[in-house]
């Protein structure tokens, strides 16, 4: 605690004020101790869900600094000394377009230090976002050590409330899990020792990976009711968020980097400002309903592009196939196959810059390779994709300096990342610091000449090292999405596919700004179905890349399968097609083209889970998704009985018309029973897989 003295409550003015719109309320007022709280936050039809008390809410922002720290020890982001001294001193509210914003300012007479906290929320969608803008209006500097970007307390008790997160590990990502609070947050008797339990659920991002270990996202459920609340952290670097009990209730902490977790501290000098990384949480029903407001607020608030309608098939050289050693021999045939099969991007993966079969640490310069491209060059594959009537892309990892490479001497030290003034190098190669203007002019000239020079319309930008934290990664994550937004600015129809390592990079910050999401590197078609099934809560169906990767080799029911897993994302198709024989690559074109006759609905689909989100070792996973005029669901058998029955609830009592659209499994049934809400299939052998549309039929319409 610092020792400053409190102001009187007899002197303190009360302050009471709301905010909201159609899917969204929020309620404000001032405690005893002066500091501003959220009393209520909540959808309008939340029935009589009454507002709390401010004084069992928790101040609006959370700060510590070196000198101000926390006045209850331990690891739980809530009573920093800083965030309790912060007084009202005025609000705004404004409309822009679809989102209603509310500004809150603040201000701690001590250091001088003003907080503006911003509240983002689309209309009529129940979702708020919030990030906290400091400024040092004082006369000393202050280094700070956590700023937190969403505060929410009051909720109800540990005792009844479930909390949701995920795993992502390269190869298994999006492996959702559900316990207890009280797993993590003991009940140790609070009223006997008039404290909180100093114990909570913190989780945390690890290294330049911002989803490697866990999705920046959980969520908390109250299993009286079902109610929801489900958020992530959009940071494309670091992240970190606490639940545990206060005040007889549950508190939510919600911030960026903190010095704890990821060695970061912000100088703030006299006049100097720091703005937060956002965060983003929605009310729901239940944990379903939540991801639906959460999917439409990302689509809301992402970058407008095209390919967010237009969906089109990619094919990609690498997984199973070319694995980084394209050459002109090899890619003309995969080229001719692709066209034939219906694919209408074809994207050349790593490996057409190498001339030494060494590149991995040579890697920079982004020149093609001429012993890979004998006669015409890289130029020549790449017309002859335009002349197939598919664009071409090309795979970059741009923030990666091999150690070999002669960028690595061209480019002065302050040009990459370094800690304690030495550059940071992990397997082979240097990262660039994209603050730096020489790091920036070295990525602008390389895209310009790939894209405008080349024609090239598809970027699959790849990050395939991690570092550890410290040092300048925040303020080059934000350079990097700088740069991104500035490459679409200049060429607003390129594609961008963020990925890292598959799906390393998969938070919110990097979504709002690039076209295609992918979700894994996974090589077992057998392994990908969770995957596949889960990746709709982290990214919208329609961004979400999964890999299709069929081969001459497979049976017909294996083609089958391992295309049905990406009917309802993004196909991103790979596989030797020119080895296949007709008959195979007709089974390649149906897929594709069950795909196309449905796209038009993933963009505004929403999804849900028949089966319940999928553990990695199920042996039925199944997907939904809700579209305006019509249902998809896909299912996965990899072992088990021969059939399941799924719930498809918002179609409850409705006469419905269940048509398969693919499987891999013929005599596969699925049987609509609508007294039960519920959907009976019957794959009669594994693996297999099954897409079934489902529409309600006209009265007198036969089954």
């Amino acid at each position: 605690m610092t020792g400053e003295a409190a102001t009187s409550p007899a002197t303190i003015p009360q302050e009471k004020f709301s905010w909201g719109h159609a899917g969204l309320e929020a309620e404000f007022a001032t405690g005893s101790d002066g500091a501003l709280r959220i009393t209520r936050l909540a959808r309008p039809d939340a029935g009589t869900l009454s507002p709390v008390g401010p004084e069992s809410a928790l101040p609006l922002v959370e700060i510590t600094a070196l000198g101000h720290g926390n006045g209850w020890s331990g690891p739980r982001f809530i009573d920093s000394a800083l965030g309790g001294r912060l007084r009202h001193r005025a609000h705004r509210s404004e409309r822009d377009g679809v989102w209603h914003r509310l500004y809150v300012e603040l201000f701690d007479e001590a250091t001088g230090l003003a907080a503006e906290v911003l509240f983002s929320s689309p209309d009529g969608i129940p979702v708020v976002r919030s990030e906290v803008r400091l400024r040092n209006e004082g006369a000393e500097p202050l280094v700070l050590r956590s700023v937190s970007s969403l505060l929410l307390g009051a909720l109800p008790s540990p005792d009844v409330l479930d909390v949701h997160r995920a795993r992502n590990d390269w190869l298994a990502e999006c492996r959702w899990f559900t316990e207890p609070l009280r797993a993590h947050v003991a009940d140790i008797g609070r009223e006997f020792h008039e404290h909180d339990s100093r114990a909570c659920l913190a989780v945390s991002s690890r290294g330049s990976w911002p989803t490697d270990g866990h999705l920046a996202m959980g969520a908390l459920s109250d299993r009286t009711d079902g109610r929801t609340w489900l958020w992530q952290i959009e940071s494309a670097v670091a992240w970190r968020w606490d639940t545990g009990e206060c005040g007889g209730g549950t508190y939510l902490a919600l911030g960026g980097p903190t010095d704890a977790e990821h060695q970061w501290r912000e100088h703030l000098a006299p006049g100097a400002e720091f703005t937060t990384e956002a965060a983003a949480l929605a009310l729901g029903s239940g944990f379903e309903d939540a991801l639906a407001a959460l999917t439409a607020y990302r689509r809301a608030g992402r970058r407008a592009h095209p390919d967010h309608t237009t969906l089109p098939v990619v094919f990609n050289d690498y997984m199973n196939t070319l694995m980084g050693d394209p050459t002109t021999e090899k890619l003309l045939p995969l080229i001719d196959a692709a066209a034939s099969v219906g694919a209408e991007y074809f994207c050349i993966d790593s490996g057409w810059y190498d001339d030494t079969q060494g590149w991995w640490d040579s890697v920079g310069e982004w020149l093609p390779s001429e012993r890979r491209f004998p006669g015409g060059g890289i130029q020549a594959v790449l017309d002859h994709i335009r002349s197939r009537g598919m664009v071409p892309g090309l795979w970059l990892e741009p923030e990666v300096v091999g150690v070999r490479s002669p960028v690595a001497r061209s480019l002065s030290d302050d040009a990459f990342v370094c800690q304690d003034g030495i550059r940071v190098t992990e397997h082979g190669r240097h990262q660039l610091d994209l603050r730096h203007p020489a790091a920036r002019a070295h990525l602008d000239a390389t895209v310009d000449r790939i894209v405008a020079e080349w024609g090239v319309g598809y970027l699959k930008l790849d990050y395939n090292i991690t570092v550890s934290p410290g040092g300048p990664l925040l303020g080059h994550a934000r350079a990097w999405l700088d740069w991104l937004s500035s490459l679409l600015d200049r060429h607003p129809g390129l594609v961008i596919e963020n990925c890292a390592s598959g799906g390393m990079r998969m938070d919110g910050a990097s979504l709002a700004v690039t076209q295609l999401q992918s979700t894994s590197d996974q090589q077992d078609a057998l392994r990908y179905p969770p995957i596949a099934a889960a990746a709709p809560t982290a990214v919208p169906p329609e961004q979400g890349a999964v890999w299709a990767y069929p081969q001459p080799e497979f049976t017909d029911e294996e083609i089958a399968f391992t295309l049905g897993g990406a009917l309802l994302g993004r196909i991103h198709l790979s596989g030797y097609l020119n080895r296949m024989s007709p008959d195979q690559l007709a089974l390649v074109r149906q897929a594709l083209d069950t795909y196309k006759s449905l796209r038009r609905e993933l963009p505004r689909a929403v999804p849900f889970w028949p089966l319940g989100l999928p553990g990695w070792d199920d042996e039925w996973v199944a997907l939904g998704l809700r579209g305006d005029d019509a249902t998809y669901v896909s299912v996965w058998r990899r072992g088990g009985a021969t059939g399941r029955t799924l719930r498809v609830p918002h179609l409850a009592d409705r006469a419905v018309h269940a048509e398969i659209l693919h499987t891999s499994s013929p005599p596969a049934t699925a049987t609509w029973h609508a007294d039960r809400s519920e959907l009976a299939v019957e794959l009669p052998r594994d693996p297999a897989c099954l897409l079934i549309l489902l529409t309600e039929k006209a009265p007198g319409q036969a089954a």
